[in-house]
């Protein structure tokens, strides 16, 4: 148990990693808390790894996310505060979004910025993770009445590395409509284990193959949709594979957490406009909720009922990722994602992605996918409802293996090793 996982707060993107780590590395022990009352677990773990950690003299890496206040905690624990620490950053509570600014509570961010000084590594899931942590240091110093500290961030910096949030994409091939399947086995055939790809059918590949000859042979598209949307508009609508059936809506779907920083009331906005010019479409509102629904959620299931196929939390894995894959379109609104682990899972599973222009999106996502206006966001969907086999025809272009654990274990494991050659910052920031 040379590698010591210390989670204040197991769930989601905490938890799935923490998960990764454990059944990977080897000889590692984990202490968690679990995931509920974030903002006592930022204040408090620190006192409660403090007791719960037994002395042992095995412990070499000492590895935690940024909701843990390390440097209280090697102060508690001095044979602790001797081991390589490495600091892992899902988010950054420097530019977490508030509803008014004076709602910031500066403990939260003060603790990662302590916990960045004692750290040896500092991992960000995503260079705008890090740079607007980083850039926003002096600013939020600031907010101090007197006798502040200068050039934090210069100090902490030379610590920094981007290393993205890794993601065990499961295998969904089962799960996927007959016009999905070919361009998933073509773009993800290096992303699952091998044991996955080990009971993949292999009777999908001729199936796929004979329907893609079909489809070139009449004329349709099948590889990159158009960049500029515009220029399509006066073209006729693609016409579906069978004339005799009417194309059927285009299913969009919403995966995210119900709270304010999602920005839901954008998205609903958005869904009345295309109702109110009498568009077809589907919708699926899935993602977890807390003790706050926002009241939008409620009036628009009201005024959405004739649209809606899924409608909450899905708890089983399996349901939710055949939601996804019945969907076309997966729309974010976020005023807040420092990396957007759902976005990813649902292009995984074949869907369009639209996204701001904003925040990490345009780091992950190119141009094509990104829209900068409400008003751009609208029109999309619009046409996308009145042409859905433009984005059933659309092959996605987003390199997902790049964000999968076969590409990212060797760095994590690396990272996990006291006595491993780090790769060097400027290669992971540049």
């Amino acid at each position: 148990m040379s590698v010591l996982l210390l989670e204040a707060f197991n769930g989601g993107s905490h938890k799935q990693l923490l998960d990764l780590l454990q059944e990977s590395v080897e000889d590692c022990v984990s202490f968690t808390l679990p995931a509920k009352k974030w903002h006592w677990r930022a204040r408090t773990s620190a006192l409660y790894f403090m007791q719960a950690v037994p002395a042992s003299s095995l412990y070499r890496v000492l590895f935690t996310s940024s909701v843990l206040n390390l440097a209280e905690l090697v102060a508690l624990r001095l044979d602790l505060g001797r081991l390589k620490k490495v600091l892992y950053f899902h988010e950054n509570q420097l530019v977490y979004p508030v509803r008014k600014s004076q709602e910031r509570d500066f403990q939260y961010g003060y603790n990662q910025i302590l916990s960045c000084l004692v750290a040896d590594v500092v991992a960000f899931n995503s260079s705008f993770n890090m740079e607007s942590f980083l850039s926003s240091i002096s600013t939020f110093m600031k907010t101090m009445p007197d006798h502040r500290p200068k050039d934090l961030d210069r100090l902490i910096r030379p610590k920094c590395r981007v290393l993205h949030f890794p993601i065990r994409f499961p295998e969904v091939t089962r799960f996927l409509p007959a016009h999905k399947r070919l361009r998933h086995s073509e773009r993800h055939v290096n992303i699952y284990s091998p044991a996955a790809q080990h009971h993949t059918d292999t009777s999908v590949s001729s199936e796929n193959e004979s329907h893609e000859e079909k489809l070139q042979k009449e004329g349709l598209q099948t590889t990159s949709l158009a960049p500029d949307l515009e220029a399509s508009q006066n073209q006729p609508a693609c016409r579906p594979c069978d004339e005799r059936e009417k194309p059927r809506p285009l299913h969009i779907v919403w995966p995210h957490r119900w709270e304010h920083d999602k920005d839901p009331q954008l998205f609903f906005q958005t869904l009345l406009k295309l109702k109110e010019r009498q568009l077809s479409f589907e919708v699926s509102v899935l993602g977890e909720t807390f003790t706050d629904v926002p009241d939008i959620f409620a009036e628009a299931k009201e005024q959405l009922v004739d649209h809606i196929q899924y409608w909450g939390f899905m708890p089983s894995k399996e349901d939710y990722l055949k939601a996804l894959c019945q969907a076309d379109v997966v729309v974010s609104t976020a005023k807040h994602e420092f990396f957007g682990v759902a976005m990813i899972e649902a292009v995984h599973c074949g869907c369009y992605p639209l996204c701001p222009n904003a925040l990490v999106y345009p780091e992950i996502f190119p141009a094509t996918y990104l829209y900068s206006t409400p008003e751009q966001l609208c029109k999309k969907l619009q046409h996308f409802c009145k042409r859905p086999q433009l984005v059933r025809q659309h092959v996605t272009q987003v390199n997902i293996s790049t964000f999968s654990w076969e590409t990212l274990e060797d760095e994590f494991k690396s990272l996990l090793r006291a006595d491993g050659d780090m790769i060097s910052t400027e290669q992971h920031t540049s």
